[in-house]
C-alpha cells in the first residue's frame, strides 16, 4: 500500500467521501460490467470498444499511482511500489489481459481506502484528544472581558472560566475555589476540587462557579500541548521491526525486478518452444505477488495501534521502539514516593526540643516553602502562612538529604537524619527508631526538634504488583525514605526487593547493578529527581506526568492517571502489539512465497497474484485493526 498519503491521500470529510469512494465504485461497475459482457459474448463489446471500456476502468484507479511512480522514479527511487503495480498492470494490458490488469490496479485501490479508514480509526483518540483544545478564551483586559484566541494570551494574563467550559491555558487558580473534571487528561471523571493557588491545567472542565486563572504558560507550552505534540511525534520513532522491514523492501523490491526481467528472458535460451508473452504473462504475476505491501503497512499501522491503544488507556507511548522494548522487560523497579504512595504527605505530630513548637513550625516552613518536594509541601500546608513574613535566604537543596538556608539570620537545617550526620549535629539517638518519615531541624548546629510525615499507598499498588508477578515481572523498589518505612511498604505489596536510604547516586548504582546482571529494566518514578535513572534504564515510566514539565521531556512512557496498575498495562500492550506484528510478517511471508513459486512455474494467474498481495495486504490490515477493539485490564 502506499505510505506517501499526501500525493495518493483521500479527504475523509462527510462532503468529500463520494470523491474518496467514486473513482473505485465506478472503476468496479465498469470492470464487473465488462467480464459479463464478455462472458455473453455482447457483439458490440470487441476490440478495440474492449480496450476502451477497460482502459476508462483502469484510469479511475491507475492515473494516481502512475504518477507517483513516475515521481518516485524522477526523486531517485525506482523500485518502489507505485512503480511494480505500474509495470505489472501496463504489461497485463499490452498481452491483452486488460480485466486482469484492472482487477490488480483496482483492488490495489480498495486496499488503500481500507488502509486509510484503518489509520483513521488508528487515529481517534488522537483526534479526540485535540478536539479538547478549546479555540476561543475569555481573558480579562482593562477590567473587560475579551474573547480571544489561546495563543494571544500571554504569561499574567487572567482568563475567565465559565461553569461547562474548557480551561484553555495552563495557570494558577485565583477563585477561593473550583471543582474540574479531568477526565481528558487523566481518564478519571471524577470531579477535581482545587483551592486558590492550586494549578489548573488545559483540558479540564469547569464544574460550577465562574472560574479566575492566572496564565501560567503560553498556549503552545502547556501541558495538554506538549502531550498531544508527543502522541503525534510517537509514530514517527520507529521500532527495530519497522526499520528491518523498510531496509529490507529496498533490497528486495530490486531483486523480484531482476527476478521477474530473468523469468521473462531466460527461458528464450533453454525453452524449445519459448512463447514471449507466456512467460512476460508469468513475470508480471511473479512482479504482483512480490510486492511488499502487506508488510509496508501492515507493520506500522500495528504499532500504530498499539500506541492508540495505550493511550486510549491513559498511557503514552513516545514511540513504537518503547511498545517492543517493554516486551522484553523482566524487572521494573519503582520508586516508593508518587509512584506506591499517593505522595500527598500530611504531618502528623510535631515535636520540638529547646525551642517553641510555634517558632519550631515558622522557621522550618519558611525554609520548606523555597522546595517543591511533596514532604515540604506538607510542612507549608501544615503552618497555614505563618511564615509568609519571614526572611529566606541562601537556600540550597543537598540532594538525599534536605535543605539548608538562612532564615530571620539564623543557619536552619531541614531534612532526614543523614543531614544532621552530614553535619556532625547531635540528636536523640531515640528518632532512629521510628517507622514514620520523620524531618529533623536545626538551628545554628543545634538540633531542635522533627516533624513526623505520613503518606499512603495508592489503592491500586496491591495490585499493580500482583499483575507483574502473573507476568512473570521482578519487581524492586528504591526509595530515599528510611529502611524501615521502605520495608514496610514492601511488606504491604509483597514487592520482591526493596532498599531504603538511597540518594540519586545509589539508585544508579541499584539499577546498574541489574543491568550487569543482563536484565532488562523499567524505572518508574516522578522524571524529575529521578531523570539519570531513568536514562539508564531501558525503557523510563514517569507517573502522572501531567505535574512535571521534566517528565514529559525525560520519559520513555507517561501514565496520565497515577494509577501503578497501569505498568502492567504498558507491558500487556506492548506485547499485544508485537504479537499482532508477527502474526502479519509470517502472513506475508508464508502467503508470498508460496504464490511467487507457484507464479513462476507458470501455475498462478494475476488473480491469485492480487490475492498474494492485496488480499495479503487487507487481512493484515484488518488484523493490525484488532488492536483497537482490544480490552485491557
Amino acid at each position: 500500500m502506499a505510505h506517501d498519503h499526501s500525493e495518493i491521500g483521500h479527504s475523509h470529510s462527510h462532503d468529500s467521501q463520494w470523491k474518496t469512494y467514486f473513482p473505485a465504485a465506478a472503476s468496479f461497475l465498469l470492470l464487473v460490467s465488462g467480464i459479463l459482457l464478455e462472458q455473453t459474448e455482447a457483439a458490440f463489446f470487441s476490440y478495440p470498444v474492449t480496450l476502451v471500456w477497460y482502459i476508462a476502468a483502469y484510469l479511475l484507479v491507475g492515473l494516481k499511482v502512475n504518477y507517483q511512480a513516475v515521481k518516485e522514479i524522477r526523486n531517485g527511487n525506482i523500485f518502489s511500489e507505485f512503480f511494480l503495480m505500474s509495470i505489472a498492470t501496463i504489461g497485463a494490458f499490452l498481452i491483452g489481459e486488460y480485466s486482469e490488469g484492472v482487477a490488480v490496479m483496482l483492488f490495489y485501490a480498495i486496499g488503500e481506502l481500507f488502509q486509510d479508514a484503518a489509520v483513521e480509526r488508528a487515529q481517534r483518540s488522537i483526534k479526540a484528544l485535540l478536539d479538547i483544545r478549546p479555540d476561543e478564551v475569555t481573558v480579562i483586559r482593562n477590567n473587560e472581558p475579551v474573547v480571544v484566541n489561546p495563543s494571544e494570551v500571554v504569561l499574567g494574563e487572567i482568563i475567565q472560566i465559565k461553569p461547562g467550559e474548557k480551561v484553555a491555558l495552563d495557570g494558577e487558580l485565583l477563585s477561593e475555589t473550583a471543582a474540574f473534571n479531568t477526565a481528558a487528561l487523566t481518564g478519571e471523571s471524577k470531579p477535581d476540587t482545587k483551592t486558590k493557588g492550586e494549578a489548573v491545567l488545559a483540558g479540564m472542565i469547569n464544574l460550577q462557579t465562574l472560574a479566575d486563572v492566572k496564565v501560567t504558560a503560553l498556549f503552545k507550552d502547556s501541558k495538554l500541548s506538549r502531550i498531544l505534540q508527543m502522541v503525534q511525534e510517537a509514530t514517527a520513532r520507529k521500532s527495530k521491526t519497522q526499520l528491518f522491514i523498510s531496509r529490507f523492501a529496498k533490497v528486495y523490491t530490486p531483486i523480484v525486478v531482476f527476478l521477474a526481467i530473468a523469468i521473462v528472458s531466460l527461458p528464450y535460451l533453454f525453452v524449445a518452444n519459448y512463447v514471449f508473452n507466456d512467460w512476460l504473462y508469468r513475470g508480471l504475476v511473479f512482479l504482483v505477488i512480490s510486492c511488499p505491501c502487506a508488510l509496508v503497512i501492515s507493520i506500522p499501522l500495528g504499532y500504530f495501534g498499539g500506541i492508540g491503544l495505550a493511550s486510549r488507556n491513559g498511557i503514552l507511548f513516545k514511540g513504537s521502539n518503547y511498545l517492543d522494548v517493554m516486551t522484553k522487560v523482566d524487572t521494573v523497579v519503582m520508586d516508593k514516593t508518587g509512584t506506591l504512595t499517593k505522595g500527598v504527605f500530611e504531618v502528623q505530630e510535631v515535636i520540638a526540643h529547646t525551642i517553641y513548637k510555634d517558632k519550631l513550625v515558622v522557621l522550618t516552613a519558611a525554609l520548606e516553602s523555597k522546595s517543591t518536594h511533596p514532604i515540604a509541601n506538607a510542612i507549608v500546608r501544615y503552618s497555614k502562612d505563618s511564615y509568609k513574613s519571614v526572611s529566606v535566604s541562601d537556600v540550597e537543596e543537598i540532594a538525599g538529604h534536605g535543605l539548608s538556608g538562612t532564615v530571620e539570620g539564623r543557619k536552619v537545617l531541614a531534612g532526614n537524619l543523614k543531614l544532621l550526620k552530614k553535619y556532625g549535629i547531635a540528636y536523640d539517638k531515640a528518632i532512629e527508631s521510628k517507622v514514620e518519615t520523620i524531618v529533623v531541624v536545626a538551628v545554628n548546629d543545634e538540633y531542635v526538634g522533627y516533624f513526623t510525615i505520613a503518606d499512603e499507598l495508592k489503592e491500586d499498588a496491591q495490585v499493580a504488583i500482583s499483575r507483574l508477578h502473573e507476568l512473570g515481572i521482578k519487581t524492586v523498589m528504591l526509595s530515599g525514605d528510611k529502611q524501615s518505612i521502605v520495608d514496610k511498604v514492601a511488606q504491604e505489596v509483597q514487592i520482591d526487593a526493596a532498599y531504603g536510604d538511597l540518594l540519586p547516586e545509589n539508585k544508579v548504582e541499584k539499577v546498574q547493578e541489574l543491568k550487569d546482571k543482563g536484565r532488562t529494566i523499567a524505572f518508574v518514578g516522578d522524571g524529575v529527581n529521578d531523570a539519570p535513572v531513568i536514562a539508564l534504564a531501558d525503557a523510563g515510566i514517569a507517573m502522572g506526568g501531567l505535574g512535571s514539565d521534566a517528565t514529559i521531556e525525560t520519559a520513555d512512557i507517561v501514565i496520565q492517571n497515577d494509577q501503578p496498575s497501569k505498568i502492567a498495562s504498558s507491558i500487556q500492550i506492548g506485547k499485544v502489539t508485537r504479537r499482532i506484528v508477527m502474526q502479519n510478517i509470517t502472513l506475508a511471508f508464508s502467503v508470498k512465497v508460496v504464490v511467487l513459486i507457484l507464479g513462476a512455474g507458470g501455475l498462478a494467474t494475476l488473480w491469485e497474484a492480487v490475492f498474494a498481495d492485496v488480499g495479503v495486504a487487507l487481512l493484515a490490515i484488518v488484523n493490525a485493526v484488532r488492536i483497537q477493539r482490544m480490552r485491557i485490564y
